[in-house]
């Protein structure tokens, strides 16, 4: 039925756009493309995997446990692969990008040897439980992601819009050397940002495993690169374009699974990358012309 299809897209969605809005926090205050964002939201996947399934203990537990590890994970990536060619004097601008790629293929292989190949259950209480309206079946973990996914978007841009670090982090994204010279701890915005993005994915690995009841160390990459054409799609960026984004490629997936060709379903976020640069290039609430200063 249509409206089911369309809530699973939604839900979808929702977990798109939080993995999503992780790449485009550290694409506005860095101007750089995290590649090894997909991978720390793996492991923040089979950290909740290992607290739920092994462990046995309750789901919050899970998410405070992955937020913590992709916290660590993330500063890390910040403190050796990104911060020694930041301000480097003939510094490739494609060098903070290789060093990504080179974290994820890190990150990738770690996770062989730590949780082995091949799909693992994700144990989630909430699988079977459901709600049947009319002819419409909704499931409890569905309304448990969209109203996580929403709780982090309102919370995202509340936070940066009234607080004082998310007005710090704006004007980081805006030109970091004027920033610095106002007084703003470029250096400590920085880490908050990679750090946050990847908490943001972290609890997205999370979503995931219970939406689809397994992960698998694979899962990172192609989560990646869905990411990335989510913030194409939404504009390079911008926060709202990533929440619009992920809830696009979302529906669209899923309808394509439902009355189309399943086995086109991942060409989809590819496709779109493809159309959207041909047709606006600067995404669909991105800006024609950008500041530089980073």
């Amino acid at each position: 039925m249509l409206l089911e299809q369309l809530i699973n897209g939604i839900t979808l969605g929702s977990i798109y756009a939080i993995v999503a809005l992780g790449f485009t926090l550290v694409f506005g205050v860095l101007g750089i493309i995290n590649m090894a964002h997909g991978e720390i939201f793996m492991f923040g996947a089979f950290i909740g995997v290992i607290v739920t399934s092994t462990l046995g203990l309750p789901l919050w537990v899970a998410f405070l446990a992955a937020i913590i590890v992709t916290v660590i994970l993330g500063y890390m990536l910040e403190r050796f692969a990104l911060r020694p060619l930041r301000g480097k004097q003939g510094v490739s601008h494609l060098a903070p990008l290789i060093s990504t790629i080179g974290a994820s293929i890190l990150l990738e292989n770690l996770s062989h040897h730590l949780f082995g190949a091949g799909n693992h259950p994700f144990k989630n209480a909430f699988a079977e439980i459901n709600f049947q309206i009319g002819s419409i079946t909704i499931y409890l973990v569905q309304i448990l992601i969209f109203v996580i996914s929403v709780i982090l978007m309102m919370v995202l841009s509340y936070w940066l819009l009234k607080t004082k670090a998310g007005k710090a982090l704006r004007a980081t994204a805006e030109n970091i050397e004027t920033a610095s010279i106002l007084g703003v701890n470029t250096k400590r915005i920085i880490i908050l940002t990679v750090v946050i993005a990847s908490a943001m994915g972290g609890i997205a690995g999370i979503l995931v495993g219970m939406a689809f009841n397994s992960v698998n160390p694979q899962m990172g990459l192609s989560m990646g690169l869905k990411g990335l054409a989510i913030i194409i799609l939404g504009g390079m960026g911008n926060v709202k374009g990533a929440m619009a984004g992920g809830l696009i490629l979302g529906l669209s997936e899923t309808l394509i699974v439902a009355y189309g060709d399943s086995g086109y379903r991942d060409a989809i976020a590819f496709i779109t990358i493809i159309v959207i640069l041909l047709l606006r290039p600067q995404g669909l609430f991105g800006q024609k012309t950008t500041a530089a200063g980073r």
